[in-house]
């Protein structure tokens, strides 16, 4: 199996560089402005988009995330019309990898087996649903695999050796270190620590691994993509977009840009970085 997310990371490897994962929620400010910004990142800079599955609970989002998600139910968002906000993304992009993010509980309620179907039929990549361990594989992450979708992993800086093997274990597409212990967009990442997880972590698996939680500015990006195959960036995006809103969370003709002048600034500093050459 081959998925887009494959073949960026390969594509990336053979350009020396790091990739720029950019985090959205589905339905932020809106269903229209959020198809306009999913189709604004990838010419901004973004090699990979997550979209966020918007959640009334989500427990490992900061307030920032949090506020996102509740803008978009507020706006009507469900999961059934994120899997149509991916359709309409793809109607004018088919290269660029598109992973889900979120939560079981909306997926379990729509039913495993319909959403995996009509997950990959919209063009949906990879997963990550944050509150499944991998003793619950057998829930969701062996049938997405089998489905052609990757199951991305996240490993946090409390992960230890012992813990290594099972997190690995049915992980594919790329791994997603967590820089820092807590929620998104609270604390900055100790970049030097950050550095030795990786090299840590690639010693022990050839999965790509992206680095994500903390990071806000180009030179965040640049110290990160230093060592790590991707830079994610998602609490200061989804920051920038509310900046743009108005007194009513609603868009502006400056939330697009907003969005894809940020991801502008973070590319370029994830292009920066100097890395070994591709072997």
């Amino acid at each position: 199996m081959t998925t887009r997310i494959d073949t960026r990371f390969a594509a990336l490897k053979r350009e020396g560089r790091a990739g720029l994962v950019t985090f959205v929620t589905a339905g932020d400010p809106d269903p229209a402005t959020s198809l306009a910004i999913l189709k604004a990142l990838p010419a901004a800079g973004a090699d990979v988009i997550e979209l966020g599955m918007p959640f009334s609970d989500p427990m490992s989002d900061g307030p920032t995330i949090q506020a996102s998600s509740q803008r978009a139910l507020a706006k009507g968002q469900t999961l059934a019309k994120t899997l149509d906000l991916v359709r309409a993304f793809r109607e004018t992009d088919d290269a660029t990898p598109i992973v889900l993010m979120g939560y079981f509980n909306p997926i379990y309620v729509h039913g495993v087996d319909r959403f995996l179907a009509e997950a990959k039929a919209a063009g949906v990549d990879g997963l990550i649903v944050v509150d499944l361990p991998p003793e619950e594989d057998d829930e969701l992450c062996v049938p997405a695999v089998k489905a052609g979708i990757n199951f991305v992993r996240l490993l946090t800086p409390t992960t230890d050796a012992a813990r290594m093997p099972a997190v690995l274990a049915n992980t594919s597409g790329f791994l997603y270190y967590v820089s820092i212990t807590g929620v998104t967009g609270t604390a900055k990442p100790d970049f030097a620590a950050v550095g030795r997880a990786v090299a840590s972590i690639k010693a022990r698996t050839p999965l790509p691994v992206a680095v994500g939680f903390g990071v806000r500015t180009a030179d965040d990006a640049l110290a990160i993509a230093q060592g790590a195959d991707a830079v994610v960036v998602g609490s200061a995006l989804v920051a920038a977009i509310k900046s743009s809103l108005d007194s009513n969370d609603a868009a502006t003709v400056a939330t697009v840009q907003a969005a894809a002048g940020l991801v502008r600034e973070l590319a370029s500093g994830v292009r920066s970085a100097r890395r070994p050459a591709a072997e």
